[in-house]
């Protein structure tokens, strides 16, 4: 039995690492939304290459982030950390050298799979590295370096776009990646509990049905010039779910368990998480374009990004204030209150564009529909989770971050068909429709 000595600094050493790489993860999420401007100029991106640089990594995300579970249970949870966090550098350092708008977007697609594996591996390994009566301390304290870096990434992104250019954003990934994995690479952990085994017809199924629907959907711009562009699409979309449902169903031990959404809560959750995650990518990509075009506020990248430090203000307090909030008034009320303070903020950030004094106006609207995002961010998960068997979380967890990286995809394709259409504007109605359908959700859980 190692010595309690050993045993700390084994923990540090591993939380240490799994911070350092959730910091990254979560500043690169939101980071590049400030850089998006700079990037389409200088790689001579169209709207539609704009989005699959977002949609490229949240939809491989989506795919494989499940699998990123099943690999840290079977293959050991700090190898599949190592694996994913070195991918991840490897596919920053391709962005940051890349010398076309194709390049970065391949590159991005393999940052999704680093990420994936990185984030289900992290997590597995500061659970396993935690003694139980420290557990809770390591995962909050994961959970916390991950929603820094998503909210310190809009103003890093501005930042460093207006002063030493987009490019350094994913230099900056490396510089902290290496070191993590290096950290990790360090204390092997424990062995996997058995051979790698896939579930290779229901993860080829997934992967086809995002990448149909996304493209289907990105289509609908053009529907009235060339219809076929999105019906093929979205008609392979539907045929796609309906053979995965029935693959999966029938699996013993299914890559997508539909099963799982039997269960009321983890139902409501997966689309909570959906929703926040479609409201929370949208804002920031189309709040950037808006504020650092000639058409809207004129702003530079870093002022832009210094527009939303009130946002970012609210998603890192109110993320760690949600449990005693929860625990205070009751997760139902919680989560129905912080949808209705998305759209009360979505809707002040619209009036704030028809009044003259519109700083003064927007920046606490910002700081409002933040507080709605954290609020439902940080406490849907542990709301899925809750009611699920022990042995079920792992897999429970995968799934909730696929609907929400999904959702994120989704958000990025609807609301560039609204903002070619109807502006940022229209963009804030589409995310005040979003939260009130997360109210919506909410009514439908069960009272305490």
């Amino acid at each position: 039995m190692p010595a309690a000595s050993d045993t700390k600094g084994d923990l540090t050493s591993v939380l240490t690492a799994c911070c350092l790489a959730m910091l990254a993860v979560g500043d690169n999420s939101t980071a590049i939304m400030a850089a998006l401007p700079d990037m389409k100029a200088s790689l001579h991106l169209g709207p539609a290459e704009v989005e699959w640089v977002v949609n490229a990594y949240l939809l491989t995300a989506a795919v494989f982030i499940v699998v990123g579970g099943d690999a840290a249970d079977q293959l050991g949870a700090r190898r599949s950390s190592v694996a994913g966090i070195a991918l991840f550098a490897l596919a920053s350092l391709l962005i940051a050298l890349a010398p076309s708008g194709f390049v970065v977007v391949g590159a991005r697609a393999l940052q999704g799979l680093g990420a994936a594996f990185a984030v289900a591996g992290t997590l597995a390994a500061v659970s396993e590295a935690a003694p139980d009566s420290r557990r809770a301390e390591a995962i909050g304290a994961w959970t916390g370096f991950l929603m820094l870096g998503f909210s310190i990434g809009p103003l890093v992104g501005g930042a460093v776009t207006h002063y030493a250019g987009w490019r350094f954003i994913f230099w900056l990934n490396v510089i902290a990646m290496v070191p993590a994995a290096l950290m990790l690479s360090r204390h092997p952990g424990a062995g996997g509990r058995r051979a790698m085994s896939m579930d290779w017809a229901g993860l080829g199924i997934l992967a086809v049905f995002m990448v149909t629907l996304i493209s289907g959907l990105q289509a609908l711009a053009h529907v009235r010039v060339d219809p076929l562009a999105a019906i093929v699409p979205l008609a392979l979309a539907v045929i796609a779910f309906i053979a995965l449902l029935r693959t999966e169903t029938r699996r013993p031990q299914p890559l997508v368990d539909f099963a799982l959404f039997a269960n009321r809560n983890f139902a409501i959750a997966a689309g909570l998480l959906f929703l926040v995650m479609f409201d929370i990518m949208t804002l920031l990509l189309y709040y950037n374009l808006f504020a650092q075009s000639a058409d809207g506020l004129g702003m530079s990248a870093i002022a832009a990004g210094l527009s939303l430090l009130p946002l970012s203000i609210a998603l890192f307090a109110f993320a760690r204030a949600a449990p005693s909030i929860g625990m205070s008034i009751g997760v139902r009320r919680m989560l129905t209150g912080g949808s209705l303070l998305l759209a009360l903020g979505c809707a002040i950030i619209f009036l704030s564009f028809q009044i003259e004094a519109r700083f003064a106006v927007l920046m606490p609207s910002l700081f409002v529909a933040g507080v709605g995002i954290a609020l439902i961010y940080a406490s849907a998960p542990r709301l899925g989770l809750a009611t699920l068997p022990q042995l079920q979380a792992g897999k429970g967890s995968g799934m909730l971050n696929s609907c929400s990286f999904l959702g994120g995809t989704v958000g990025v394709t609807f609301g560039g068909i609204v903002f070619a259409f109807a502006g940022f504007p229209g963009v804030l109605v589409l995310l005040g429709v979003s939260a009130l359908a997360s109210a919506a959700l909410c009514l439908r859980l069960k009272a305490e």
